[in-house]
């Protein structure tokens, strides 16, 4: 009896791990700009080049182009979690959906370009594979990931310009339209909850219900920084002030710390990358 226990045990020690161990989907990072880099294989020099092309892309045209490198996308597929990051980002403007990602899973040795609705028809997959086929991969295998990312962005900048797009500050994305409304509501809520349940937990529901609303509208970077501005907002109006933490809100003046997608630096507008954009799987895969 105590042998077939010992044999389940050790049974049961081996199988168990398996859900965990192949079932544990990569996290999408924070939107924090256009050039995310958790590899670390750009050089500051090269980051800057395509951050500034990016931010003037946004700034000229109104479209957003976003760059990811990953280590890997294990155990999804490239395709999966290509999805899974621009539902979460939702780069583009809403309503014009002209968002687009660069994704490199460097250890898989794979590279997906993800089109957003607005720009399907314009940059098809099959023009998305060029780009791929014939700019980013021959870089890559001669070992030049920076030359075959900065090929791959000068090319989808290119084609993006020449698109005929409604102009910059159209759409929900800016720093009016949808965000205000969101921010208001959460307010009025947190306002309306204090006076009947008090301050601290006023301030905490205005804040979730700003969170959730901006979450499944907006993205999780906007999310994240619109539920503490307006637990913010609830505490100021009774005169109390936040204290500062490291990664909460405080004197600086900034708010979210480093894990939000709200993304203080850069020269346009509102300073963000990440406000709508909806994505339907349009755009192509290549590996190298």
């Amino acid at each position: 009896m105590s042998s077939l226990r010992s044999l389940l045990l050790c049974v049961f020690l081996l199988v168990a791990p398996i859900p965990w161990v192949f079932g544990q989907s990569l996290p999408v990072p924070p939107l924090t700009g256009p050039v995310i880099d958790q590899v670390g294989t750009l050089s500051a020099e090269v980051r800057g080049e395509l951050e500034r092309e990016l931010w003037a892309l946004k700034r000229e045209k109104g479209s957003e182009v976003v760059v990811l490198i990953v280590p890997s996308t294990q155990p999804e597929e490239i395709e999966q979690f290509s999805i899974r990051v621009v539902d979460t980002w939702k780069v583009g403007r809403q309503g014009v959906d002209d968002g687009a990602l660069l994704l490199v899973a460097l250890n898989d040795r794979r590279v997906r370009i993800e089109v957003g609705r607005g720009l399907e028809g314009d940059i098809p997959d099959v023009k998305a594979f060029r780009i791929i086929d014939e700019l980013i991969v021959p870089h890559f295998r001669q070992g030049d990931v920076s030359g075959g990312i900065l090929a791959g962005v000068k090319a989808l900048d290119g084609l993006i310009r020449g698109v005929d797009l409604p102009p910059p500050g159209s759409g929900t994305n800016g720093p009016n339209g949808l965000y205000v409304f969101v921010t208001i509501f959460g307010f009025v809520v947190g306002v309306v909850v204090e006076t009947i349940l008090g301050l601290l937990l006023g301030a905490g529901v205005g804040g979730l219900i700003t969170f959730l609303l901006a979450f499944f509208l907006l993205s999780t970077g906007w999310a994240i920084a619109l539920g503490i501005l307006v637990v913010v907002l609830v505490l100021m109006l009774h005169g109390v002030r936040p204290t500062t933490g490291s990664g909460g809100y405080g004197g600086n003046g900034r708010y979210g710390g480093r894990g939000g997608g709200w993304n203080t630096g850069g020269s346009f507008g509102a300073g963000s990358f990440g406000g709508g954009g909806s994505f339907s799987g349009g755009g192509s895969s290549g590996r190298w």
